[in-house]
């Protein structure tokens, strides 16, 4: 009777050993979901500020954004100030800033007048200016303007624009109808020849201009006058 006894008392315990394992096991099958928890949320935490700075890209991005057309205008703006001014264009030549000479040309019509001249025209200012055209030729009678007599001129060559530097000269021929014969000589036409002791030599702009010939005067037929235009070459 007692070993039975005994052996329902150790049955008893061991049953109560055995509950209290398996209470011991879920209460650790229990924590163990409890313990992940705080694991989760810390993975969470972290993912999130890893997140963070990728959010913050776009902002950190706007600033190259908006300042790339800056520079597309700074870089537009160079060709602009690079651009050189052009230079400036030089006026025509006042009739102060001309000295006006003429002496007879080298080569001129067969006979006894004065044939051809050339007139020269030198830039007596501190700048340069421009001379161009034909000129206008009047013979002064006796150096004076109001009986001054037209000629008839015709033009030869083309015009161009001439820039003369200060000191320097640009140039022009006249080639008359040539007085014949000796003495007071004759006109081919039958008309008495003109002589005079100074021209009047007129450039589009630049003023008249009243020139003796260096060594003798102007006697030449029928008024009329053959003329280049202004060159800065110099004519024979």
């Amino acid at each position: 009777m007692q070993n039975r006894h005994t052996s329902r008392v150790s049955a008893a315990a061991l049953a109560a050993v055995a509950a209290t394992l398996s209470l011991t096991a879920c209460q650790s099958a229990s924590a163990a979901p409890a313990a992940a928890t705080p694991v989760a949320k810390v993975s969470s935490t972290t993912a999130t500020s890893a997140t963070a700075p990728a959010t913050a890209r776009p902002t950190t991005t706007r600033p190259a954004v908006t300042g790339t057309p800056t520079a597309t205008r700074s870089a537009s703006a160079v060709p602009t100030s690079a651009v050189p001014a052009p230079a400036a264009t030089a006026s025509v030549c006042a009739a102060k800033a001309l000295e006006v000479t003429a002496y007879q040309a080298a080569h001129r019509p067969v006979g006894t007048g004065t044939g051809a001249a050339i007139v020269q025209f030198t830039n007596v200012s501190a700048k340069a200016c421009v001379l161009r055209g034909h000129p206008t030729v009047a013979g002064a009678a006796n150096g004076s303007p109001q009986h001054s007599v037209p000629l008839t001129v015709t033009r030869k060559g083309t015009a161009s624009a001439v820039r003369v530097a200060p000191g320097g000269k640009a140039w022009l021929k006249l080639t008359f109808v040539q007085v014949q014969g000796e003495g007071d000589g004759y006109c081919v036409s039958g008309a008495t020849p003109s002589v005079f002791p100074t021209l009047v030599v007129g450039l589009p702009g630049a003023g008249s201009h009243q020139v003796a010939l260096d060594d003798g005067q102007f006697a030449e037929c029928d008024n009329k006058v053959t003329a280049t235009a202004v060159s800065s070459v110099k004519p024979s």
